[in-house]
C-alpha cells in the first residue's frame, strides 16, 4: 500500500464531507493538452477514419499520438449529469468500441473552465495514469493505492447513500500530479480550480465533478486500462466534444 503524506491524510479526511473527490479540493487538470490551455505531448494532427467517433477536429488534436486507449465520457447535454462512457481501443484497423456503459457526471452538467465549488465536471483530453480504492487491487495494471482513505460516508444530491463510491477509482489528471496517489492533494493550477476529480463507482445520483459509473464496469475499466498503451479520458457534452 503507498504510504500516504499528512497533506494526503488530509485530503482523504476532506472526502468525508464530500460526495465526489472533485468537491472538497477543486478541478483543475494535467491534460495529455486540455481546455485549461496547459501544454502537451505531440499530439494527432488527422482527423479521418481513424479518429473517435463523435469527437471533434479541435478536441481530437488534444489525444496525444502515443494514445491506444481512449475513455470517451459524452454527456447528455451542457447542464445535464447524465452521460455515457465508451472505452475505444485503437487497433491496425483503426479505433474499436470495446464497450459502453451508462453513467453519471456533476450535477450541473459541464465547463470549459472549471472552479472549485461550481457542480459541473471539466471538459478536456486528460491522461489516466494513476488508480486506487477502498477494495484490494483487483488486477490493474494502473499503479494502486489501497486505502481505508477512500471511505465515502454520508449521502448524495438525490439522498442515496454514497457507501462504496470510492471502492475503486481512476484518477483523471485535472490539476493533479501525476504518478501520486488519487488522493494527493497537490493542485498545479491552484486549489481556486478545483481537483479531486476521478472515475469511480456510481451511487446512482450526480456528482460534484467526477464521472461514475456501475461497480462491475469500474473493474472492467480498471483491469482493461495498460500504461503502456497511454490512456486518456476524452470528456464533455456531447456539442463540445464534437467541435
Amino acid at each position: 500500500m503507498i504510504r500516504r503524506s499528512p497533506r494526503v491524510a488530509l485530503f482523504a479526511a476532506s472526502l468525508l464531507l464530500t460526495g465526489c473527490g472533485g468537491a472538497a479540493v477543486t478541478p483543475g487538470s494535467t491534460p495529455a493538452t486540455s481546455h485549461a490551455g496547459a501544454p502537451g505531448p505531440e499530439v494527432f494532427r488527422d482527423v479521418g477514419p481513424h479518429q473517435v467517433p463523435g469527437v471533434g477536429p479541435r478536441t481530437w488534436t488534444e489525444v496525444p499520438r502515443e494514445s491506444r486507449q481512449v475513455v470517451l465520457v459524452t454527456g447528455r447535454g451542457k447542464n445535464s449529469p447524465q452521460s455515457t462512457v465508451v472505452l475505444y481501443q485503437r487497433t491496425g484497423a483503426g479505433w474499436r468500441a470495446e464497450a459502453s456503459w451508462p453513467a453519471h457526471n456533476a450535477l450541473k452538467g459541464w465547463t470549459g473552465h472549471h472552479t472549485d465549488g461550481d457542480l459541473r465536471s471539466p471538459i478536456g483530453v486528460f491522461t489516466l495514469t494513476d488508480a486506487g480504492g477502498l477494495l484490494p487491487d483487483p488486477g490493474a495494471r494502473l499503479p494502486y493505492d489501497h486505502s481505508h482513505g477512500f471511505s465515502a460516508p454520508g449521502t448524495g444530491f438525490e439522498g442515496e447513500p454514497l457507501t462504496g463510491s470510492f471502492d475503486y477509482v481512476i484518477a483523471i489528471n485535472y490539476n493533479r500530479k501525476p504518478g501520486t496517489s488519487p488522493l494527493d492533494w497537490t493542485r498545479p493550477l491552484g486549489a481556486d480550480r478545483g481537483g479531486g476529480i476521478w472515475l469511480h463507482v456510481d451511487h446512482d445520483g450526480p456528482t460534484h465533478g467526477c464521472v461514475s459509473i456501475a461497480k462491475e464496469h469500474m473493474k472492467d475499466l480498471l483491469l482493461a486500462l495498460d500504461p503502456k498503451a497511454h490512456p486518456v479520458v476524452v470528456m464533455g457534452d456531447r456539442a463540445s466534444l464534437a467541435r
